[in-house]
């Protein structure tokens, strides 16, 4: 079992920056997947952002390329979603998420059934 906390989300303005985190503990053997999901009011869920830890490697969904940075600190056991420019439509609850496999990290669009644990959520506002 493998638990999850975000934090650091908040209310920021159109154009600025926030940095999520999500602190992994328990059983966190061979985690190999990490990502980042968001879902805001009355939308599915959707991922954002993976870290794939065998091949260090990051994917990110294109509604947030060149804007926002996932990257992992092991010694920390944390992941950070880093998230400059924002808009309005970034505001949702992002959620943290993990799984044993790579492959979760690897389709063409983040599948949430493919990831076991997740943390309860940050809420994030973009607005004016």
């Amino acid at each position: 079992q493998v638990q999850l906390v975000e934090s650091g989300g908040g209310l920021v303005q159109p154009g600025g920056s926030l940095r999520l985190s999500c602190v992994v503990s328990g059983n966190t053997a061979d985690y190999y997947a990490t990502a980042w999901f968001r879902q805001a009011p009355g939308k599915e869920r959707e991922g954002v952002s993976c870290f794939d830890n065998s091949v260090r490697r990051t994917y990110y969904a294109d509604s947030v390329k060149g804007r926002f940075t996932i990257s992992r600190d092991d010694a920390k056991s944390t992941v950070y979603l880093q998230m400059n420019s924002l808009k309005p439509e970034d505001t949702a609850v992002y959620y943290c998420a993990t799984d044993h496999s790579p492959y979760a990290c690897r389709t063409p669009v983040l599948d949430r059934s493919n990831f076991d644990d997740w943390g309860q959520g940050t809420q994030v506002t973009v607005s004016s």
